[in-house]
């Protein structure tokens, strides 16, 4: 490890980093910073808000990725998003691997193929920074042809420091800069839709288990949550489903898209 830090290359990132005063030119230094200490394919810098939605800071996405990914992203389906669960949470890690937070059956949801899947991550690592109460910071660091190894995410551990400062210091620069603005009235009209989701036709337990079906617990995770048995949890699914009038997970994904959508 010492080695990785021990280099010319080290040390003109930390020097960049230092002498950066403007927040996007901080934000490349810390990629290329990072660049350094690990191979990855791409990094992200995103504030979440408990009041109002996602605001990308930086990120190193190509065009048609950036409309494909970030623009359908920011348009609602955040909220399904376990990176910004975690985000929002009272409780949460300073850095984490993406995998070791997901539920039970995340891999196998509507959500994951449509803004998981397709971008081909194999592996991601998430510095995380609490900013306020109401936002914390998140920088996405994602591989795509192999997951990092033990010896890299000790590396990753080791950064952290200046990393987290680094993100810190995005934001201070940022502040007052009115370029692009969370739009808080959006997200209040976007997470009440979610809330009140199957409203009038579902009972207050159904909505609360297609919530988390939404975002894709499995009937013993649900159970958990919930604290009922996963038989009720099954008799629960069934009648919400026929209300709903849909046989499966993903009609439940595109009804919800179509009412956001509205």
């Amino acid at each position: 490890m010492r080695q990785a830090f021990d280099t010319p290359a080290w040390h003109q990132a930390t020097a960049a980093i230092v002498l950066a005063s403007d927040a996007g030119v901080l934000a490349t230094a810390l990629t290329d910073a990072i660049g350094v200490v690990v191979n990855h394919e791409g990094t992200c810098l995103i504030a979440f808000h408990n009041d109002a939605g996602p605001l990308v800071l930086h990120h190193t996405l190509e065009p048609a990725g950036e409309r494909h990914y970030l623009e359908r992203y920011l348009a609602g389906p955040y909220l399904l998003d376990p990176l910004y669960q975690l985000a929002i949470r009272r409780r949460k890690p300073t850095l984490c691997r993406f995998r070791d937070e997901l539920p039970d059956r995340f891999r196998s949801s509507e959500y994951y193929r449509q803004y998981c899947e397709r971008t081909h991550l194999r592996d991601e690592m998430d510095f995380l920074v609490e900013i306020s109460a109401r936002t914390t910071l998140a920088l996405v660091v994602g591989r795509r042809h192999r997951r990092f190894a033990r010896s890299e995410l000790d590396r990753l551990k080791t950064i952290e420091p200046i990393v987290r400062a680094s993100m810190q210091r995005i934001w201070d620069l940022r502040e007052g800069d009115d370029g692009q603005a969370s739009d808080e009235q959006f997200h209040e009209r976007l997470t009440g839709c979610f809330e009140n989701f199957g409203d009038g036709v579902l009972t207050h337990r159904e909505k609360q288990i297609s919530q988390l079906l939404l975002r894709r617990h499995s009937s013993k995770s649900i159970a958990r949550e919930l604290r009922i048995a996963p038989g009720t949890v099954m008799v629960h699914k069934r009648n919400l489903f026929a209300k709903l009038n849909i046989s499966s997970q993903y009609e439940l994904f595109s009804l919800l898209i179509d009412e956001l959508s509205r």
